[in-house]
This record gives C-alpha cells, structure tokens and sequence, in this order.
C-alpha cells in the first residue's frame, strides 16, 4: 500500500507541476480562455505568476523523484505537506469562500472576464462560477492532501 500511495503521490505532483506551468499557456479546449486570461494579464506578470506558482511544486516533484522508491525523507514530507496545504488554503481563499460565503464583485467581475467562457457545471453564486479546469485542480489537491494523509500513518 505504501508504494501505491507514493506512485499516487508522485502522480498528482506531475499534475501539479504541469497544469500550474501550463494551464495560462496552452489552449485546452472549452476548459480555458487563453485570449481572455492574456487580455487581462500583462505578459510579464503571467510570467512572474507562472514562475512563482510552478517552481516550488516543481522543486518537490523533483525531490520526490530524487527518493522515489524510496521513504521519503521527513524534510520532503514536510515540504510537501506545508506546500499543499497552503496551495489548498489559496484555493479556498481565491474561489470557495467568496463562491459561499462572501460576495466580492471585483474578484467576481475579473473571474467573469478570465473565465467566463469557460466549461463550467457549477451554478454561479456571488457572481462566481468555478470552472471546470479550476475544480479539477482543486479536487487533485484534496486527494494530494488525502494521500499524503495516508503516507503519514503509514
């Protein structure tokens, strides 16, 4: 069990690593807007945005094929944990809370513009509608915690 939750790990860190470096760049259909998102972001904070989200989930994805097959060291295992947690808490923060609890008309006018062309399943509440591309991100996050759960009782 233990080497399936670490290849399901490794798994979702290479998901991580390649939406959060691609998703502003790449066309994926009906899941993202390219010309929308670059319409309101200037190239040079895509970039620096890209950069900063990517690179320390790409230094764990790393790390974490430097030990793979291996137990991983508890300084990677914290890394990791703190890492995700605090991408979950971004997530929350930037489309859950103002989804239920809170209105935010500018976050939902920009979210509109970006994103309003985009699949969605959700019903719009406070002027936001999760896409679709976001909420599968958001879910591989919960299993990355969900699994990192297990490796920790383990």
């Amino acid at each position: 069990m233990h080497s399936v939750a670490i290849w399901a790990l490794f798994v979702l860190q290479v998901f991580h690593v390649l939406f959060l470096a691609l998703h502003d760049w790449i066309p994926l259909g009906s899941l993202n807007d390219l010309r929308a998102v670059h319409a309101e972001n200037s190239r040079s904070k895509l970039i620096a945005d890209t950069l900063m989200g990517a690179a320390p989930f790409a230094f764990g994805l790393v790390a974490s094929t430097v030990h793979l097959g291996q137990p991983l060291p508890a300084w990677l295992f914290d890394y990791l944990g703190i890492s995700y947690v605090l991408l979950f808490m971004g997530e929350l923060q930037a489309w859950w809370i103002p989804y239920f609890f809170r209105s935010d008309p500018a976050r939902a006018a920009r979210y509109q513009t970006m994103f309003g062309n985009t699949h969605a399943f959700l019903p719009e509440r406070n002027g936001i509608r999760p896409n679709t591309l976001h909420i599968i991100l958001h879910v591989a996050t919960l299993a990355t915690l969900a699994v990192l759960a297990v490796i920790a009782v383990l």
